[in-house]
């Protein structure tokens, strides 16, 4: 419920953010009807009806059948299978012994059996490798090092050219180099030695025949020049010695000239001499071109030779090459683009599911325990003769076990060796038949043969095992020797370390005697003990050694006295206090290597790598005492069954029935019956030496105690089916150590004598009885003893027994059972016995059965893991065998928890293991009980009922895997056991299991949905689990039914719901998709009605004639019909269409299931080939349709390396974007211009409008005049977008609202990443689908929607632009560095994967390199496809349409962007074809598209790789020439022109156009003019030489621009004396206003810039008034700019014949004006604008326009009220700059300047700018500052020296331009004269009293009003006005008096000012401010001195000044609050103090 009010709330939000547009009231009113009425503003989208899969197949199969691809239309029939696989062990044999199936009698042990040899059973799906992530797909990736190396511009060296004096030059032609003297060119004033500059000079010719006269600063002439003269422009040399001797001019075309001067005349002669010889040569060639053009005018020859059909006699090749071209383009082995992909690259194994393995045998860490040697320092030869070897001189025995004192036990078996020397061994001489009652257990014949019992009987090597190692873990050595006495007495000899050989004797003698006296009894002697590990994860401490042996302690052995020890180890101080025996432990560790041969593991089981020798040694596993939690439990896969006996003590000092029990032995047997007879088991693992299993066993002797202390254990391998009658029994012996001589004369030498015996049952209640007990000890073992029962009362049933010490438990005693069959777990043993009574519950009463699962419930976990299997197994054996409801949900309910407790533990791991290798279903038995997947479903249903427990059913939710996935394996091993796979799919499960599944689903959905807040995991994990079942029940049954549950899910999900659900219904859908059939299950295949045979045409090669192709009755738009019958893959693109109009996480999440998807399918090597790729292609058209729909939200052209969020970009408002929500509601109508006002808003989002942007929609009329926006780009990633009309009236085409089905569509921009994302896609379907099908989309497509695809297409190369490797170094450097920062928020997707080691840095760039060329060979194969079928369509209109506007902004887009040679070739190519194809659109009407190109390809001409130069010259040869020949060979005007305008602009943008490389280029498109035969008789070569010339011309004029690119007042000016010079050709004046205009926007001069729109568009009108096209001129601009009368200046010219302006260019510039004087503040001036525009409009009845202008308006005119009401407005600073120094300014030296600087630019801030400048160009040691603003002599000033002088200056107006200029704006516009003013006194000094104090006014007037089209005007005349004293005081007291005036008339009264400006009149100090003016020149002696009328003025301005004190304090009195009333009164009284002095002075009454 909670979740149902989230979601409504968090729609209410949404419905905020619905917004409605002045287009879109009639929407607005029904969205308020909607709003009040219950039903939410997102509605969700309607539920789509799946098709009948099933049916639908059996309809369609001859359809099918006949497809070729018919295996993407059907799933195979070997979909999956059941298999068995074989369980491997570790053993060469199996772990359970032979007879125990047929000795196991009770249930849990039967069942563990069957559970360890069982072998595994498995479902096999045949394809599940491709069922995964992309990632997962078998053999995905090809190898990516293959990828080619592109080469790019953008890579090559920055300062890196080619020698710049060899390349383009020619051999052969004269050449000549040496230092001149150079004087500065085209200078205003007269040249004086002084700017004469020393340069080397180097004269070359070019490849094309003409000379260049090179200069450069030194002689390393391979850079590039500093600058040229271009010889063909020079009309003469002459000698000039005016300025300098030795000089020489070079007289230009242009009546320029250059001065230059060498150091002697000899070389100036030869200059003059070479140079006029070139000049010579030049002229002749000139002379015999124009002969060869006049000659053959009129020649027929010529006529026909031309009149071959066009351009195809010139390049007849051309075509078919252009043609061959595409196609190779196409079909060669190209990249995969998403092998390129970002995330394809990363490595991201999320998604993967984890390996799952059978269950094994696993160990902790396994160390080898290598015995080699214990020898103490008492030794010698042990044998009779003395022969033989030293050794130690009796036997010793080693006991190895390992101790944890952190967890205080002992966690190991213990391991026997015996290290003895053979001779050693000898000694105890042959072992006693009681000894000797061994052989091996009743192991297999086959076992005896590989186990030799010989190479058993001295084991050195063990295999100990540690599941949690740490340091605290200790190898403890116990060592013993054959019983003799005491300890001490024993160890005495062993301690000393004197002369040793008598000893040694001695010993050895009484050695010998004990051995063969006692050799069966041991004694404890001493112990030693070692580290094993490191640390914790398990390293081994390969230095330590063992510790010295130390003494064994009688009375501290036991295994807790030895953990005491050991926890004393590490303090030296306590382990020195010890007793220590001399000799030394030689026992090495080592780690297990996984191979190591020969070894048993604990019951002697001998693995694989055994070899059957007996002279192998044999390493034995030593079990480890694992501790008894869940965490560290493995189930159990063997069989193991072992019981660890320990007898701990006896306690025997007060027994009184035996004499003699002092040494006492205890002997341990295991019997099966106490009869009298009966023999013990040889069940007891024997010692080292005897055999490998014994009948009994002795612990060790200790010597005259009465209460021994045992620490021996006991080792017993248990029958496998135990008994009541099973027991231990011990037996005690006193042992008589005493050897004396003395009794040899007595009787017979008794050694052992019995005293006592003792007994212990193994079970009790059916379980083995561990851990400690106490048994009492009887001196008499009766019969049938195991009977004895205490009855109470004294009395008893079974045997007499004779009790020692009255029964009292004497004995302790511990076992400890280490068994895989037995459990110790009371309720697990009960359950099982319950289970074999009632044959698992088939018989059972519910309630009984009930009781015992409870408590199950109570097992302990690591029981519970151990059994894992064999309890689920009878888990669910009893699950469908349940007669009750109640026990099946109590069954489901115990496997929750057993799956809970093993997550908990973190063991899932054993779950995957069971489900898919031990799971296995009952065989099916339809008459006794039912199938496990339909009693799961429905006790599943159960516990999901709301009513039931939340806590089960959260852990039902949190772990559904299982239970699905045993639903799944239930499904498939019931229908191929029961043959049910070969019925169709919908008769395979009841209809009862159907209806079961969906309850299932439908019961999940509220959990996942409603619980996502709460608990999230479980909610996530069901949510997963529930999508893997779904796509897994594809496999098995009926289709239709499984799209129904998806749909079922879908419904319960809504737009708006919370970010987490969206997550959930993504995954959902990506799991789902991921299916291994998801393509047969989308049927792609058409649903038409007999286009079969029309669908085939499919595969047909790409249509060459123009002919509509077949309809191929394919979607392209998300319709109701296409979601039904392509059902995934419908949901999936309505679900992603949807989230697209959610926030940015949720889209994010949607694109990249999208984008995962489509990887996948292009890596699927099942369809790899075209035709595949095609037809998955159309399953994923309607995505066009979708992206489309948000093509605004893509349209995105900048790149930045780190998302930007979409809303921070808008930093500026401007005049064409009206404040816009993010969410609009889109209306399509048919009419002529549909959608022009909500197209506004929908680019409003996009970000700052460009300054070039036009908000004329009408695309008609669009302008594109250059590429860089330079006029009206409405292609700039920020101008507003525009849709062409619809041509089509058919309203209910777009009546739909989208696909949606819900009309709201968001417009904010999508991410960078995903928009990448998007567009990958929308690559991927383009590159696949076939070329019929992209036919059948063009022509199915609006204009509008062509347009968008296009807009789309341009966006990939935009997007996909290749950055260069510094660009990719440095953002990965940036990365780096914000990671460090920590400021990189992880939530942001970084759209590469940027590493920034070189290595990272050039992957990433190969990578990216990539991409970018194969997006742009993409895009060009589109597009070279789409100008060939729709040719017709493009050449409407002369081929100036808004399609053909469109697609030409594409292929410029590819020239704008870096591309890599390759895709450059290629780019060429197409262009050839499209200017071939299309000549119309270049040299016909407007000249925008041809300028735009000729931009491009000259700046391809200045490429730094010579192929793309190459490439370009002979493209642009070719634009030429195919002008020359569609003129009919006249002329090439347009291309001409456009070249020279182009050229232009590449010098304004400052691209370092005129280097060698573009000469170079110039020289190939002369050379290609030359040798082209087929114009040799025309004027056509001649005509390009002009152009090269012009070029030349134009490139040397401006090689001062390059010098000046860093000054931007300098660089302005320069354009502008440019501009000037063009008065005659209106295109380049245009041109150079237009880059004007964009180095003041770059610099922030929006005032500037908006001056240049102005000038441009003035300059249009001029023209359009000139030829009769409208009726204003530029003086319509007066009220705008007086200085607009430049414009009228335009001289007709044979410039003007190629000028294509009209009434639709004047009307984009008139918008580009409004807009630049919004951006500029200037809104007053807007109206002037409109002015001329509206009249046109109502001539067009063009309302949407005017209403669209007159809102305009509207907003224009509060904006002017609202900065006037705030005074926030301001329109500039102005400042006098003047500069002096000749040698450094030359021309500018002592010239005056008004600099106009923006808002509110402090004095220091343009000083420091000027200053920084200046010095970077002079060096900062030649510039110096003026403080002063004085006239400045230039005379006083060091010439040494550059000097700068600036003064704030202020707009100055006289009286009765105040009276016109009344508002804040006309003050501050179109002004011409400044202010500034210069204290002075008549003394000399600057400062002095008030009566001497005079000063300077100076009016400055400029040549222009400010605002100009420059932001700096020279100074025309100046005017200086002095003031004397008095007219200072009247000057100063009339500027207060204004001040307060204004400050209290404002309407909103600023307080601070107010409070200011009164304090500083009203105080009053005596020599400062108004009283001091007032003593000075009112005082009555002083008033004589001044004339009486200046008295009189003071006098007047001193009584308003009084009167308007007195008004600021009243009404600062109004407005203060009450904490200033003491201020206020202060400064009442110091008012009234003032006019009463005042009154005094001025002898009249003042103030009030």
């Amino acid at each position: 419920m909670q979740a149902d009010k989230c979601r409504t709330s968090s729609r209410s939000v949404k419905k905020e953010l619905v917004i409605e547009s002045p287009l879109q009231r009639k929407d607005a009113v029904q969205g308020e009807v909607e709003a009040e009425s219950p039903v939410p503003v997102l509605a969700k989208p309607k539920l789509i009806e799946p098709l009948d899969y099933e049916n639908v197949i059996v309809q369609k199969k001859t359809q099918i059948l006949n497809d070729c691809l018919r295996e993407m239309l059907l799933f195979p029939y070997d979909d999956f299978q059941t298999a068995i696989l074989r369980r491997q062990g570790r053993y060469k044999c199996s772990t359970v012994p032979e007879n125990a199936q047929e000795e196991a009698q009770s249930l849990f042990v039967t069942e563990c059996i069957k559970t360890y040899n069982s072998d595994w059973h498995l479902v096999n799906y045949k394809y599940e490798d491709y069922s995964g992530e992309f990632r997962q797909l078998p053999n995905k990736v090809a190898k990516l090092d293959k990828l080619p190396v592109h080469v790019y511009e953008v890579d090559e060296e920055v300062d890196k050219d080619e020698d710049a004096a060899s390349l383009g030059s020619q051999k052969g032609g004269i050449t000549k180099h040496g230092w001149l003297y150079k004087g500065n060119m085209n200078s205003a004033i007269s040249v004086t030695m002084r700017s004469f500059k020393r340069r080397f000079f180097h004269l070359i010719q070019l490849g094309d025949g003409s000379y260049n006269l090179n200069f450069y600063k030194d002689e390393k002439i391979s850079k590039e020049p500093k600058g040229s003269i271009f010889l063909d422009s020079c009309m003469g040399v002459v000698q000039n010695n005016k300025v300098r001797r030795f000089a020489f001019e070079l007289k230009m075309q242009d009546k320029s000239s250059y001065l230059l001067a060498a150091d002697s005349e000899v070389e100036m002669e030869e200059w003059i001499t070479t140079l006029n010889k070139i000049l010579q040569l030049n002229f002749e060639a000139a002379m015999q071109e124009k002969r060869n053009g006049d000659a053959h005018e009129d020649d027929e020859q010529s006529k026909l030779e031309g009149s071959g059909s066009g351009l195809d006699s010139y390049l007849p090749e051309l075509v078919k090459s252009t043609r061959e071209a595409e196609i190779k383009l196409k079909s060669e082995s190209r990249v995969k683009l998403f092998y390129l992909d970002p995330d394809a690259q990363k490595l991201d194994f999320s998604s993967a599911e984890p390996e799952v393995k059978p269950f094994e045998e696993k160990f902790g860490k396994r160390i080898l325990v290598k015995c080699n040697d214990l020898s103490f320092n008492l030794q010698c030869c042990v044998a009779e003769n003395e022969e033989g070897p030293t050794t130690n001189v009796e036997p010793f025995f080693v006991t190895l076990s390992l101790f944890d004192i952190k967890y205080n036990r002992k966690i190991s078996a213990d391991f026997h060796v015996d290290l003895n020397h053979f001779s050693v061994r000898q000694m105890l001489g042959t072992t006693s038949p009681a000894l000797m009652n061994g052989g091996s257990r009743q192991s297999s014949p086959a076992l005896q043969d590989i186990l030799h019992e010989a190479s058993m009987q001295y084991p050195k090597q063990g295999i100990f095992s540690v599941t949690c190692p740490h340091p605290d873990i200790f190898l403890v050595a116990r060592i013993e020797k054959v019983l003799q006495g005491s300890i001490t007495h024993g160890a005495e000899p062993y301690m000393k370390s004197s002369d040793s050989s008598k000893v040694a004797q001695k010993v050895l003698k009484n050695a010998k005697q004990a051995c063969q006296r006692l050799g069966q009894y041991r004694m404890p002697f001493a112990w030693a003990a070692r580290t094993l590990f490191k640390d914790t994860s398990g390293s081994l401490d390969k230095n330590a050694r063992f510790s010295a042996l130390y003494k064994q302690d009688s009375n501290k052995l036991s295994n807790d006295d030895m953990l005491k020890f050991l926890a004393d180890f590490r303090k030296p101080e306590k382990m020195a206090k010890l007793p220590v025996i001399l000799g030394n432990l030689d026992i090495t560790i080592d780690n297990v290597s996984s191979d190591f041969p020969n070894y048993v593991n604990s019951s002697y089981i001998p693995m694989k790598q055994f070899e059957t020798c007996a002279k192998t040694p044999v390493t034995f596993e030593v079990e480890e005492f694992v501790p008894c939690i869940p965490k560290h439990t493995q189930p159990y896969t063997i069989y193991n069954n072992h019981l660890y006996v320990y007898p701990k003590y006896l306690k025997y000092d007060s027994q009184k029935t035996f004499a003699k029990a002092r040494n006492i032995a205890v002997c341990i047997e295991f019997k099966d019956s106490d009869e009298e007879d009966s023999q013990p088991l040889k069940c007891i693992y024997g010692r080292p030496g005897g055999p490998v299993f014994t009948r009994s066993a002795f612990a060790a002797v200790l010597h005259h105690h009465q209460n021994p202390e045992f620490y021996d254990e006991i080792k017993i391998e248990l029958p496998t089916q135990l008994h009541e009658k099973h027991h231990l029994l011990f037996t005690f012996f006193h042992v008589s150590c005493d050897n004396s001589s003395k009794g040899s004369t007595k009787k017979k030498d008794v050694v052992e004598t019995q005293v006592g015996y003792s007994w212990l049952p193994l079970l009790k209640d059916g379980r083995v009885v561990i851990n400690e007990q106490h048994i009492p000890v009887s001196a008499n073992l009766p019969s049938g003893y195991l009977g004895y029962q205490e009855l109470g009362m004294g009395r008893h049933c079974g045997p007499e027994i004779k009790w020692v010490d009255g029964s009292k438990p004497l004995l302790k005693v511990s076992t400890h059972l280490v068994s895989t069959v037995y459990t110790q777990d009371q309720h697990l043993h009960n359950f099982f016995q319950y289970c074999q009574k009632t044959e698992s519950g088939a018989q059972a009463l519910g309630n009984e059965l009930v009781k015992y699962l409870k408590s199950l419930h109570a097992m302990e976990g690591h029981v519970m893991i151990a059994f894992l299997p064999t309890i689920l197994n009878q888990l669910f054996r009893v699950l469908p065998r349940a007669t009750h409801e109640e026990v099946a949900v109590n069954v489901t309910r115990v496997i929750i928890h057993v799956v809970a407790q093993c997550h908990e533990e973190g063991l899932e791991s054993h779950l995957r293991s069971y489900v898919k290798y031990a799971y296995k279903a009952e065989p099916y038995m339809a008459s006794e009980y039912k199938t496990v997947h339909e009693e799961l479903t429905k006790s599943m249903t159960t516990i999901l009922k709301p009513s039931a427990d939340f806590l089960t059913s959260n852990k039902l939710l949190k772990y559904s895997w299982f239970f699905f996935d045993v639903l799944i394996k239930s499904m498939a091993q019931h229908l191929i056991e029961n043959s049910k796979v070969k019925l169709l799919r919908n008769q395979r499960f009841p209809a009862s299991y159907h209806h079961a599944v969906e309850t299932v689903v439908n019961m999940l959905m509220p959990h996942i949905t409603q619980k996502f807040r709460d608990n999230p995991e479980a909610s996530k994990n069901a949510n997963h689990s529930l999508a893997v079942f779904i796509k897994r029940c594809f496999t098995f049954m009926d289709r239709g039914f499984v799209f129904k549950q998806i749909n079922n899910y879908i419904s319960c999900f809504a737009p708006g719901d919370p970010k987490t659900l969206f997550e959930y219904k993504f995954e959902f859908l990506r799991v789902v998709c991921n299916h291994e059939h998801y393509i047969p299950l989308n049927l792609p295949m058409p649903f038409g009605k007999g286009r079969i045979q029309r669908y085939q045409a499919f595969l047909s090669p790409a249509v060459e004639s123009n002919e509509t192709p077949v309809d191929l009755q394919l979607d392209y738009s998300l319709t109701d019909e296409f979601c039904r019958n392509h059902f995934l893959v419908g949901l999936l693109l309505r679900e992603v269409g949807t989230a697209l109009q959610e926030f940015r996480e949720v889209r994010l999440i949607a694109i990249s299931v999208l984008k995962n998807l489509l990887i996948k399918h292009s890596f699927d090597d099942r369809y790899a080939s075209r035709s595949h790729q095609a037809r998955i292609a159309t399953l994923y058209l309607p995505l066009f349709g979708l992206l489309i729909e948000n093509v605004q939200r893509i349209n995105v052209r900048d790149v930045s390396p780190f998302p930007v969020n979409p809303g921070s970009t808008v930093k500026e408002e401007s005049l064409t974007l009206p404040a816009v929500n993010p969410l609009v509601t889109p209306q399509k109508s048919g009419n002529t211009l549909d959608h022009n006002l909500h197209k506004d808003l929908f680019g409003a989002i996009s970000g700052i409008a460009s300054p070039y942007t036009t908000s004329t929609p009408n695309i008609n009329s669009v302008k594109n005049a250059d590429s860089r926006g330079s006029l009206i780009s409405t292609d700039s990633g920020n101008s507003l977008p525009e849709r062409n009309s619809e041509k089509s009236n058919s309203l209910d085409k777009h009546q739909q609202s989208g696909t949606l089905g819900n009309s709201v569509v968001r417009c904010d921009k999508l991410d960078q990443s995903e928009i990448k994302s998007l567009l990958m896609c929308f690559l991927y379907i383009l590159k696949s689908m076939s070329d019929d099908a992209l036919f059948t989309y063009w022509n199915k497509a609006s204009t509008t929607e062509l347009m968008d695809f296009f807009t789309i297409s341009e966006v990939c190369l935009h997007q996909f632009q290749y950055m260069g490797k510094r660009y990719i170094a440095r953002t990965g450097m940036m990365h780096a560095r914000l990671q460090q920062l920590g400021s990189l928020d992880n939530s942001l997707t970084f759209n590469h994967s940027y590493g920034h080691s070189d290595a990272d840095v050039l992957h990433q760039s190969l990578l990216e390199a990539n991409i970018a060329t194969e997006v742009c060979l993409t895009a060009l194969d589109t597009l070279s496809l789409f100008t060939l079928a729709f040719k017709n369509q493009l050449l409407a209109d002369h081929g100036h349409n808004p399609l053909m506007k469109k697609v030409f902004d594409v292929y410029l887009c590819f020239l704008q962007k870096h591309q890599s040679e390759t895709a450059l070739k290629n780019v060429f190519t197409a262009l050839r074809s499209l200017i071939y194809k299309f000549p119309s659109t270049f040299y016909e009407g407007r000249a925008d598209m041809c300028a735009a190109l000729c931009y491009e390809i000259l700046k391809c001409c200045n490429s730094k790789l010579s192929s793309i130069r190459t490439e370009a010259s002979q493209l642009l040869y070719f634009l030429m020439r195919n002008n020359f020949d569609y003129t009919g060979k006249k002329s090439f005007v347009r291309t001409h022109l456009q070249v020279i305008i182009s050229v232009s602009q590449l010098i304004a943008d400052v691209v370092g156009i005129g280097g060698t490389r573009f000469q170079q280029s110039l020289s190939i498109i002369n050379n290609c003019a030359n040798s082209d035969r087929l114009i040799k008789h025309t004027t056509f070569s001649s005509d390009v030489k002009d152009l090269t010339k012009r070029i030349r011309t134009v490139l040397m004029a401006t090689a001062q621009m390059k010098e000046h690119e860093n000054d931007p007042e300098m660089l302005v000016d320069l354009q502008y004396s440019l501009a000037k010079s063009y008065a005659s050709t209106p295109e380049l004046r245009k041109t150079w206003l237009d880059s004007m205009a964009r180095i003041h926007v770059k610099n922030g001069d929006l005032s500037e810039a908006a001056m240049c729109y102005v000038h441009v568009t003035a300059l249009v009108a001029e023209y359009l008034t000139r030829k009769g096209m409208f009726r204003q001129g530029c003086t319509a601009f007066r009220v705008v700019t007086p200085n607009i009368d430049e414009e009228a200046s335009m001289m007709e010219d044979v410039g003007m014949q190629d000028v294509h302006f009209n009434e639709d260019v004047l009307m984009e510039l008139l918008e580009q004006c409004a807009d630049g004087l919004w951006k500029a503040e200037r809104y007053e001036l807007i109206a002037d604008i409109y002015k001329l525009i509206i009249p046109i409009y109502e001539k067009r009845r063009d309302f949407e326009r005017l209403a669209h202008l007159y809102d305009t308006l509207h907003r224009a005119y509060s904006k002017v009220t609202e900065v006037m009401h705030s005074g926030r407005r301001l329109l500039g600073t102005y400042f006098r700059v003047a500069f002096f120094g000749q040698g450094f300014f030359e021309d500018e030296d002592g010239k005056e300047y008004i600099y106009k600087e923006p808002k509110l630019t402090p004095l220091s801030e343009i000083s420091q700018r000027l200053l920084k400048l200046y010095s970077d160009k002079f060096g900062s040691e030649n510039v110096k500052m003026i403080q002063d603003s004085g006239k400045v002599n230039p005379k006083d000033l060091d010439s040494k020296y550059a000097y700068i002088q600036v003064t704030h200056v202020i707009p100055f107006f006289d009286e009765k331009e105040l009276q016109e200029r009344k508002t804040e704006f006309e003050r501050s516009h179109n002004i011409r004269r400044f202010m500034f003013e210069m204290p002075f006194t008549q003394a000399g000094k600057r400062q002095g009293g008030v009566e001497e104090q005079c000063k300077r006014r100076t009016v400055l007037t400029a040549i222009h009003c400010f605002p100009y089209v420059k932001k700096r005007i020279p100074v025309m005349y100046q005017h200086h006005t002095d003031l004397n004293p008095i007219e200072v005081a009247i000057d100063e007291m009339s500027k207060k008096v204004a001040e307060l005036r204004q400050l209290c008339s404002s309407a909103e009264v600023d307080m601070i000012k107010l409070q200011l400006k009164l304090q500083g009149s009203v105080s009053v100090q005596v020599n400062a401010g108004p009283l001091a003016y007032a003593r000075a020149f009112l005082d009555d002696t002083n008033t004589k001195r001044y004339p009486d009328n200046k008295v009189k003025l003071l006098k007047e301005v001193f009584r308003q000044f009084v009167e308007a004190c007195g008004q600021a304090l009243a009404v600062n009195e109004r407005l203060i609050k009450e904490d200033q009333l003491e201020y206020q009164e202060e400064m009442k009284a110091n008012y009234r103090e003032m006019a009463k002095e005042l009154s005094e002075i001025m002898h009249e009454q003042m103030g009030w």
